[in-house]
């Protein structure tokens, strides 16, 4: 019989497939070989140890583990892998539009017209920014900052990056656009906060299509509100799936529901690589190539 696996939520039908090939799906997580995580399930002790000490690999279907718990997984011996490089491209193009929609005010003119406000072209009529000349600010240079940094700079703007260390308050204080890459870890959480948002440019925008949790979203409300900073695009929450209403009535913000990564073409790859890495661990007996620990 081939290695049991469980899969948290549903999937592309080609991932689906691609399963079905190699393993036995079953809907319980109980005495399974291996699990196929999407990011909206906690991949804690308690988890695993319903699974049982069969259980051998954990594939999560992303490129961010902060939904698992790695020291529970590593104490129990079980090999956790995750789907990096795939989604670069897709989450680095979303940045780029969702800070254009911003700066153009693209959303803002589509809600415009939608709630069949009066207008007739003018000169001064809602008047937005250029990328090209600002300096767009990269918080996190990993391979999706540096993506993101490459398009921008393709557009005619000057990219810049910087971790969390000594370098960020330089980064904010310069920067017309501060686009956010990091990892959710506990040196990010809130790490633009209230003091992070007060070194930023009033003229200044703010990017994340990172992690909700890296930004204290009650200090961006009272930023936007108070225009200590003159905008933010969000693609992720800190109460995610919840929306702050705040949020909401703001014009100065524009909003996706998490789909940074949403093309068929990268969510089908993410999949796949999520699928080889069970492979890997319960058929071939190897170490996945995108283990995280």
């Amino acid at each position: 019989m081939p290695p049991t696996v469980h899969v948290t939520g549903e999937v592309p039908a080609r991932v689906h497939d691609a399963l079905e090939e190699s393993f036995a799906l079953v809907d319980r997580v109980e005495d399974v070989d291996g699990i196929l995580s999407l990011l909206t399930t906690r991949v804690d002790g308690e988890l695993l140890d319903r699974a049982g000490p069969q259980l051998r690999v954990v594939a999560n279907y992303g490129v961010g583990v902060d939904n698992v718990d790695l020291d529970a997984a590593r104490a129990r011996g079980v090999v956790i892998a995750n789907t990096p490089d795939v989604l670069t491209d897709a989450v680095a193009e979303l940045t780029i539009a969702l800070t254009l929609a911003l700066l153009r005010r693209v959303a803002e003119g589509d809600r415009f017209l939608r709630r069949r406000a009066r207008w007739e072209f003018s000169i001064e009529f809602m008047l937005g920014e250029t990328l090209r000349g600002k300096t767009f600010g990269v918080v996190g240079p990993g391979r999706i900052g540096r993506a993101a940094g490459a398009l921008a700079e393709g557009l005619g703007a000057r990219p810049v990056f910087a971790g969390r260390g000594d370098d960020l308050a330089a980064l904010l204080a310069t920067a017309d656009v501060v686009s956010l890459h990091l990892p959710l870890a506990p040196g990010t959480r809130r790490l633009i906060d209230a003091d992070a948002l007060r070194l930023m440019k009033r003229s200044a925008v703010l990017v994340n299509t990172a992690r909700g949790q890296i930004v204290d979203e009650t200090a961006l409300v009272a930023a936007l509100r108070e225009s200590v900073i003159a905008g933010a695009a969000l693609d992720v929450f800190e109460h995610e799936p919840e929306v702050r209403e705040e949020l909401l009535g703001l014009e100065n913000v524009v909003l996706t529901p998490h789909i940074a990564s949403a093309t068929r073409e990268t969510r089908e790859a993410m999949g796949l690589l999520a699928v080889d890495a069970l492979r890997a661990v319960l058929l071939e007996g190897r170490t996945p190539q995108n283990v995280v620990a």
